[in-house]
């Protein structure tokens, strides 16, 4: 359940939406907080502090109509300026990336402010009377309105500084990489040669594990696979004496009818089992980081990509990616991958998982930029002295063994590819590099 309300918090922090409404609803309480203290102020002890507004019924209403239309003018503006951002960074960087500007707490803040402002000043607004009768004038709400034209201006100004830089290619990949960063923290905590070994744990299945399961498919279903409460089905999978056996994991998409899990022994099964197996899994439109490290990893790829296709031929922006991800793989490669196998207090099979390992990342972080950039030698060399710096810090001889494929391969179509010799020879010595790396730390 925790990592299902984590997967719908994080749905609702990459929406527009979600913080100017907050902010809003606050403005609504605060203006109904000021009016009521409003409502207990002398007149008298107004015009006494002198930093407290203290004009006339006819003054009041002018000031807070005046704030009132410049801030939805304003958030017009505002709002205009940041479609027009996304539009650009949709075609420069690629649509997948609009999601690290939908979490950009900076623009969500200053459309809140302005909504807020100019709801605030309404809603006092409707407060005022200047009659023969009665007269109220909300001194203090009036001059909470003005304070908030201030801010306005304040954000106005943050907001013409921060759009320019939000779609500097340099800060947009930097902010990527960081997201990939605090997901190798978050869903590989431990280091790499901290874990102790724990025998007798059988991790074969049962002999007629694949004849009497019982099979899981999605229904009324489909889309992503955001997250998965592997914690919910390891419970589950103890309490019903089962074996739960993952047949996807986060990042897949998975159409309606198609096999999500298997159970065994399929008899213990039953229906309402099985359904509260399918509530483990959350589903959506799109792929997001919560669960998914190799997500931030196609972001990078994908701008990497794109930069070096013919249109844009930006060589600078891919090596800039392909540091990033290089700096990714070795706080990977540091990190203790967590087995696919999940066992009870009694050291009993319960739950079988597909997760993401270091050789799946770095295919998904090398293979493609390899096949798009071999006809750059720049790109190319950048490739090879990233993964000689990866190499030099991976402790296992099984990420160090797929590295060493992939730079032969960077080597095999860089040379196919080059036409001076010299620049042969300067990736040759490249790929020796990776090897001397991959020697010394043996």
């Amino acid at each position: 359940m925790k990592v299902l309300i984590s997967a719908w918090l994080e749905r609702l922090r990459t929406s527009y939406w979600f913080v100017p409404t907050l902010m809003a609803l606050s403005a609504t309480g605060l203006s109904f907080l000021t009016v009521h203290i409003d409502t207990l102020i002398k007149a008298k002890w107004v015009r006494s502090t002198g930093w407290i507004w203290a004009g006339g019924a006819e003054g009041a209403r002018h000031v807070l109509a005046t704030i009132a239309g410049s801030t939805i003018t304003v958030t017009g503006v505002v709002f205009s300026v940041t479609i027009v951002a996304l539009t650009l960074a949709s075609s420069q960087f690629g649509p997948r990336l609009l999601r690290n500007f939908m979490d950009d707490h900076g623009t969500q803040t200053v459309l809140g402010i302005f909504v807020s402002t100019f709801l605030y000043c309404l809603l006092v607004l409707r407060t005022i009377r200047g009659t023969d009768e009665t007269t109220f004038v909300p001194y203090l709400s009036v001059t909470c309105g003005i304070v908030f034209a201030v801010l306005s201006v304040g954000f106005l100004i943050y907001f013409i500084h921060h759009i320019p830089s939000s779609i500097l290619a340099e800060n947009l990949i930097a902010r990527v990489a960081n997201e990939l960063q605090e997901g190798i923290d978050r869903l590989y905590p431990e280091k790499a040669g901290m874990e102790k070994p724990v025998r007798g744990r059988p991790n074969e299945l049962p002999a007629r594990f694949d004849l009497e399961t019982k099979s899981l498919v999605a229904q009324k279903s489909h889309g992503f696979v955001q997250v998965i409460a592997a914690e919910d089905l390891l419970k589950l999978a103890t309490e019903n004496d089962l074996i739960i056996r993952l047949a996807v994991r986060p990042g897949e998409f998975v159409a309606e009818q198609m096999l999500l899990a298997e159970a065994w022994p399929g008899a213990k099964a039953n229906d309402q089992l099985m359904a509260q197996i399918r509530e483990a899994f959350y589903f959506g439109r799109q792929r997001t980081p919560s669960q998914d490290v190799e997500y931030c990893i196609d972001q990078l790829v994908e701008v990497a990509v794109r930069a070096l296709s013919p249109g844009i031929n930006d060589p600078f922006t891919a090596l800039s990616c392909i540091d990033w991800l290089g700096a990714g793989l070795i706080r990977l490669a540091g990190r203790k991958i967590p087995a696919s196998t999940r066992y009870d207090d009694k050291q009993n099979l319960r739950l079988i998982t597909r997760g993401s390992t270091f050789a799946g990342c770095a295919d998904t972080a090398l293979n493609k930029i390899r096949q798009y950039g071999s006809k750059s030698i720049a790109v190319v060399l950048g490739l090879l002295a990233t993964v000689a710096r990866v190499v030099a810090h991976a402790p296992r001889k099984e990420d160090r063994d797929v590295l060493l494929a992939h730079a032969r391969k960077i080597r095999d179509d860089g040379i196919a590819q080059a036409l001076d010799a010299a620049d042969k020879e300067e990736i040759e010595k490249r790929f020796r590099w990776v090897e001397s790396n991959a020697k010394k730390a043996e």
